[in-house]
């Protein structure tokens, strides 16, 4: 799930390159000059001295070329050294591929205010509206209803003292348990542009998730700080999450700037903050930005959400639904399998290639879980009664989401267990729970000219993203359990179907571009399962 982006809501994924870069010296450099057939052919690309490669001026083509990490014009040949969408010897902090997501500068303009608004719209109609959608009444005005919505954010989520506290310290915790408590320590892939570095990554995600839990459960049985506190809080900790994951991108843009630790940058100044300017910025060299906030802060907040509302239906009624249960197991084991197999997020898309910029940021610290929460916002603010399921459905329902859970579980472990073993960095991990078939012996594979390996065994030997058809049943899931009196819950399950549509779509571009033929028999021998991967 994901997005993220992992923090979008994807599961970790594989892919061909592990994790970040430590941050460059500060360099002087000047600009590159580019030919106007540049979009077409990396090869016009006139580079400086390799002592003084620059940043380049705004010189790409808006249009999309047909990949994203290949050469300019889409199409490599077998044995081409093509390395994170650059070829040797090309500038690393140069983007040449000529391509934009998102519709370039103005869609992420669009999407780094819209994605605030409709926030806050949620809120608006999940808290004021009886989850229904805000819309003018009879006589008034679009000014008059604007006006209004703004007198509700600012009467009711107001960012205020208490909600900076609570929502600082959860994030000062986390830190300190990402830092202090054990874990395992894995090395990323080797990294292209610092020579084959290969950063270390402390990953102590299971301990902090229970240390989570733990203290969490001593605040609210002490009455120091009850659960649901962040349920009647959420307006406000929701305007604090949001001005938070601004101030963070802009910091981290302009120190990356000021540093010069900029990586693949377009020229845009709009889309390069939107899509970030660092590859992998560490604290003191210890705190990893992206490996830190990838798990801890968003899914670990959207069950303990789920984990105050059964705190406050408790209270409010003695007993917690059987629909409230549902998504406080839903949301522990989705955060306890990312915590247990944490290791394994260094060699996912997010960690090895996206930058640490205002996509990865805000949704996070905000977007994820701020938004994927409106199923658990509308079962704290609705009795029981008003979406109650028949026992014997539910009970069913459970059984289903259980065996989704471990062919996604399984599905994930085979992956990644098949990715270690062949780099040989494979290590035996015991976390909770243990499933079985997580592993598979001798699996079969499609040997391609990169080195890398395609999995068509196990679970791959029957859907090439076996984990995102789990993903979207897990989503449509988390409505569903809701039922249909309120679309707020149901903007997860849509955004989610949008966003692994798209990733498909680039996923078949980057691997035509990276694995050649080895990939269109890889097509022929393995379906992607469902409708909206089958292309």
């Amino acid at each position: 799930m994901v997005s993220t982006r992992l923090q979008l809501g994807e599961t970790p994924r594989k892919t061909a390159f592990p994790g970040y870069v430590e941050t460059p010296g500060r360099k002087s450099r000047s600009r590159k000059t580019i030919t106007p057939d540049a979009k077409q052919d990396s090869s016009t690309i006139i580079p400086s001295e390799a002592s003084k490669a620059a940043v380049p001026t705004k010189r790409r083509s808006t249009a999309h070329t047909s990949q994203s990490n290949g050469t300019a014009n889409g199409h490599v040949k077998d044995g081409q050294k093509v390395v994170d969408g650059r070829e040797a010897g090309q500038d690393a902090r140069v983007d040449y591929s000529g391509h934009f997501e998102f519709g370039g500068s103005l869609g992420v303009s669009a999407m780094m205010v819209g994605f605030p608004l409709l926030m806050y719209y949620m809120w608006i109609g999940a808290t004021y509206y009886d989850g229904h959608l805000p819309l003018p009444t009879r006589g008034q005005s679009l000014i008059q209803f604007f006006n209004y919505l703004g007198h509700l954010v600012y009467e009711g989520a107001f960012p205020t003292a208490k909600a900076w506290t609570i929502y600082w310290t959860f994030f000062v915790f986390e830190a300190a348990c990402y830092l202090l408590l054990p874990g395992i320590t894995v090395k990323g892939k080797p990294l292209s542009h610092e020579g084959g570095k290969r950063l270390t990554y402390h990953c102590s995600g299971i301990w902090s998730f229970y240390f989570t839990i733990a203290a969490a459960a001593a605040l609210h049985s002490s009455g120091l700080f009850k659960l649901y506190t962040i349920i009647d809080e959420f307006g406000p900790i929701m305007s604090v999450a949001i001005i938070t994951g601004f101030l963070i991108s802009l910091v981290a843009y302009f120190s990356a700037i000021y540093r010069g630790a900029e990586h693949r940058m377009t020229g845009h100044s709009i889309y390069d903050f939107f899509m970030g300017a660092e590859l992998n910025p560490r604290m003191f060299g210890l705190l990893d930005f992206k490996m830190f906030s990838e798990v801890r802060l968003p899914w670990y907040i959207l069950f303990l959400l789920s984990c105050g509302a059964a705190a406050r239906q408790y209270e409010q009624f003695g007993y917690v639904s059987g629909e409230v249960g549902f998504l406080v197991m839903a949301h522990f084991l989705y955060a306890n399998a990312c915590s247990k197999g944490e290791e394994c997020i260094v060699t996912t898309w997010d960690m090895y290639y996206e930058k640490w910029g205002f996509m990865l940021i805000f949704w996070n610290l905000a977007g994820v879980p701020l938004s994927y929460c409106h199923c658990t916002i509308y079962l704290a603010n609705h009795a029981p009664s008003m979406y109650r399921w028949n026992r014997f459905a539910l009970v069913l329902f459970y059984a289903s989401y259980l065996f989704i859970y471990w062919v996604w579980d399984t599905s994930n472990s085979q992956k990644n267990h098949f990715r270690q073993e062949e780099r040989g960095t494979h290590s035996e991990r015991k976390a909770f729970p243990q499933l079985p078939w997580k592993t598979v012996k001798n699996p079969k594979k499609i040997e391609t000219h990169t080195g890398d390996s395609l999995l068509v065994d196990g679970w791959y030997a029957h859907a090439r993203k076996i984990h995102y058809t789990c993903d979207l049943f897990f989503a449509l899931s988390w409505g569903l359990v809701t039922g249909f009196h309120s679309p707020f819950p149901w903007f997860y399950p849509l955004f989610f179907a949008a966003m692994i549509s798209h990733r498909a779509l680039r996923d078949i571009q980057r691997c035509e571009v990276k694995y050649g033929k080895s990939w269109q028999e890889y097509k022929r021998r393995v379906p992607y399962l469902f409708i909206p991967y089958v292309f």
